[in-house]
């Protein structure tokens, strides 16, 4: 008996199981990484998209029509800066900021943009584990570009004087940022071998790559308009000045001949 009982295997400590028991698995990148108290979405990948793009499409569609009919003076460049802004607001201060305020309860949201962040995690898994670089970038985001964006749609619609060096001010740092988020993404990837992102293609290609250039190709634009326009203004004031001082001296020679004369 004394021998079957020495033979038995030494129990198994209590904390080792409950850890592994609380271990949940998750499909993000890199493996192992933790997500406090992960849950899986609720709603599939088409939902989500479909709930997300009927929710800005309703969005661009009340502005698009509050735009003619309170501006039918803008023209369509300027209707789509618009429409432009209106969606950087909505996506820089309520998405994004849902983000900044919620990111150490990201794992088990249900709600939608919850839901949409943990899809979008797929590409991008610093968004569950609050990377202090993405929550800086995107709490300065939402709080500066956000509203902001805002002020740019009424700056827009009245034709205000500051339009173009606040145009420029925000798409400069829209730019500067997805930079700067590409860049410590790629870093870590080559330097430390360290991958956020899943495998397949679609999550790196769509979610991380095309999702976020949008953010520099039309700011991009927005930049070089407000760069040739201030230009253009700067360079026509040059002018009018340069045509002031012409006539002021033509005056001034004529007003000279005149007392020579008299």
């Amino acid at each position: 008996m004394n021998f079957f009982k020495s033979a038995q295997p030494p129990p198994i400590p209590a904390e080792p199981v409950a850890e592994a028991l609380n271990h949940t698995v998750h499909p993000f990148y890199p493996l192992g990484v933790e997500i406090v108290n992960y849950l899986a979405n609720e709603k599939d990948v088409i939902q989500l998209l479909t709930s997300f793009a009927s929710l800005v499409g309703s969005i661009l569609l009340v502005s698009w029509y509050g735009a003619t009919k309170f501006a039918p003076h803008l023209k369509a460049s300027d209707q789509l800066a618009v429409l432009w802004f209106v969606l950087c607001g909505m996506i820089h201060f309520f998405f994004e900021g849902y983000f900044s305020y919620n990111h150490t309860r990201m794992g088990p949201a249900q709600d939608l943009f919850g839901q949409l962040w943990k899809e979008y995690a797929l590409s991008d898994s610093r968004y569950l584990t609050s990377d202090p670089f993405v929550l800086c970038m995107e709490t300065i985001t939402a709080i500066f570009w956000g509203p902001l964006s805002f002020v740019m749609v009424y700056f827009i619609i009245t034709s205000h004087r500051y339009r173009y060096p606040l145009q420029a001010i925000v798409s400069l740092g829209q730019i500067y940022g997805d930079v700067l988020y590409y860049a410590t993404c790629l870093f870590d990837h080559y330097h430390k071998s360290l991958s956020y992102c899943r495998p397949e293609a679609y999550y790196f290609w769509f979610y991380f790559f095309f999702m976020n250039f949008i953010w520099i190709v039309i700011p991009s634009s927005l930049l070089y308009d407000s760069i040739r326009t201030t230009g253009k203004a700067f360079k026509a004031l040059e002018r009018m000045s340069n045509s002031l001082k012409t006539n002021g001296v033509s005056q001034k020679s004529t007003a000279n001949g005149h007392i020579k004369n008299a």
